[in-house]
């Protein structure tokens, strides 16, 4: 009898081994890769793949991080030796060359019941050849921060609502006061003719040199010369526009709401003055500084159901959220999100950071990323349009030959696609 229940407690304990090893062959592993997050947002990330786990036995998703700079020769050898993982983070430059090439899965039908999470403007985003290739994750966007007491000297009211507003009031806060208006970012102008909703490429053709063209260059030719901006706008990065700001060479600055804990820190009578505002929208209907990555499914991805059911996790509502909290300086790219009390409480504050925040958090429902998409030859042909925008609006070149010169060496590389 003794022997008997030995062999039926060495029978149980078999098949609940095989059970568990059958439970552990039953799921499905995701490997999914993010850019540049550890480790500063190791822990977040760690939180959020631990409860997808949780809540899904049925799958084991497994993070990993990958620096910027080796992430696309890393995501192209995986590719090409047939070992992609089931999800990847990519900004918008990035997928949209992916994408073109047939490397990233169109994701409509499987995501149609839940696309309208997202922003419009987002989705705009991840929309390439009529085909949506990713969820929407994090953003970034512009504000403008203006300092009060130079405004009030120069006769200004109220912040900029338009592009011509913006102009304008830089050439009368330079008249009045003696200070630029404004460092409009110019390292990749491209994004300018984007915002102002001018074409960069048509047809497979730049066209940027039109008379449409040429006018809004000369917009910025002349506020160069009559000191509306700064005569070394050219050299303007971020740390440079801030410094310029804090220290009252510039009456408004283009920037996140969260750099102006530095003019806090480093300028506090500037901050006391500082009051922030969305970035006017202009012809092309979205405001300056929109940068989106999102989650896309790899072409060679051998499990993109459950990579798909993964995205969606960790681009809801609630994870976007919790997200930007971990962050403290991007923006989720769901309709409900942006408009949660984290964002909006500081809507009627004067606190410059809490105010722009929620500023900030309504104009990503319009944001779209400003970057022109696909080029043969992106270092180069920025560099050349670059270098001919610097010379024109410095005065230097007239405008037309600057950008006859510039699409003529884009059409160059273009057509040798």
């Amino acid at each position: 009898m003794k022997f008997r229940k030995v062999v039926l407690a060495l029978a149980a304990a078999s098949c609940a081994v095989a059970s568990l090893h059958a439970t552990a062959a039953d799921k499905v592993k995701v490997e999914f890769w993010s850019n540049s997050l550890s480790p500063k947002f190791d822990a977040v990330m760690k939180d959020l793949t631990a409860k997808f786990n949780a809540a899904n036995p049925d799958i084991e998703a497994v993070w990993s991080d990958v620096d910027w700079d080796a992430f696309q020769p890393r995501f192209v050898a995986a590719l090409a030796a047939g070992n992609a993982p089931d999800l990847v983070n990519l900004p918008v430059p990035w997928a949209a060359e992916y994408a073109q090439k047939g490397l990233l899965l169109p994701l409509d039908s499987k995501i149609a019941g839940f696309k309208k999470v997202y922003t419009d403007a987002a989705i705009k985003d991840v929309t390439y050849g009529g085909k949506i290739y990713g969820l929407p994750w994090y953003n970034s966007v512009s504000i403008i921060a203006y300092n009060k007491a130079l405004f009030d000297k120069a006769g200004l009211k109220a912040a900029p609502k338009s592009l011509d507003e913006l102009f304008a009031y830089s050439k009368q806060l330079k008249d009045k006061t003696g200070v630029s208006g404004f460092a409009p970012k110019l390292q990749e102008f491209s994004s300018w003719f984007m915002y102002e909703g001018l074409p960069v490429i048509q047809n497979g053709k730049a066209v940027f040199n039109s008379p449409e063209h040429v006018k809004f260059v000369e917009r910025f030719a002349q506020a160069y010369k009559d000191g509306s901006i700064p005569k070394d706008v050219f050299k303007m990065e971020f740390e440079q526009e801030i410094a310029a700001y804090d220290s009252g060479k510039i009456a408004m600055m283009t920037t996140s709401p969260q750099a102006l804990k530095r003019t806090q820190t480093d300028a506090k009578p500037i901050y006391a003055q500082t009051v922030t505002t969305s970035f006017p929208l202009s012809n092309g209907k979205t405001p300056f500084g929109g940068y989106l990555f999102f989650w896309s499914v790899p072409k060679g991805s051998k499990h993109a159901d459950a990579a798909i059911k993964l995205g969606q996790f960790l681009t809801n509502d609630a994870n976007q959220l919790a997200f930007s909290k971990a962050t403290e300086t991007t923006f989720p790219s769901t309709r409900n999100a942006v408009g949660d009390a984290y964002f909006q409480s500081g809507a009627n504050s004067t606190d410059p950071i809490e105010h722009g925040r929620a500023v900030a958090a309504l104009a990503i429902r319009d944001t779209r990323t400003l970057t022109v998409t696909g080029l043969p030859d992106e270092a180069s042909m920025n560099k050349k349009l670059q270098d001919e925008l610097q010379e024109a609006i410095a005065g230097r070149k007239p405008v037309k030959q600057a950008l006859d010169e510039t699409v003529a060496f884009w059409n160059s590389k273009l057509g040798a696609k």
